[in-house]
């Protein structure tokens, strides 16, 4: 199996900075148009177990927009041939001083494009 062939991660890398901007600007449908539309779907976050795309859309939507400003750090993408993805990244919000937010995506290539199949979002605090 071919690992991070450039093309297919540059893909990558695109949808993923796709999926932060839309984050940043709390575009709730941006973000869900970026998770596979499946019940299959998962997204563990801080707060909750969020199975299948439509419970995923709710809690978005249902969301404050108010501190969801963040940095990102040491965010790895790889890619295994070309139709499957993980991405992973750090990042730090003022709204969580001394805290360190832990991201990670799985991607695979569905026929309208990379979706984030499955996700997990952890806050530790900092080492």
């Amino acid at each position: 199996m071919d690992i991070n062939i450039p093309d297919v991660k540059a893909e990558v890398e695109a949808a993923f900075a796709g999926y932060e901007k839309a984050l940043m600007a709390n575009d709730v449908d941006g973000l869900q148009a970026l998770f596979w539309n499946s019940a299959h779907t998962i997204r563990y976050g801080i707060g909750e177990n969020l199975h299948g795309y439509d419970e995923i859309g709710a809690f978005r939507a249902a969301r404050s927009p108010i501190g969801l400003a963040r940095t990102t750090s040491r965010t790895v993408i790889t890619t295994f041939g070309r139709d499957f993805a993980t991405a992973s990244t750090l990042f730090q919000r003022p709204a969580l001083p001394g805290k360190v937010g832990r991201q990670m995506q799985t991607w695979a290539r569905m026929p309208d494009g990379w979706r984030v199949v499955a996700a997990h979002v952890s806050v530790i605090d900092l080492p």
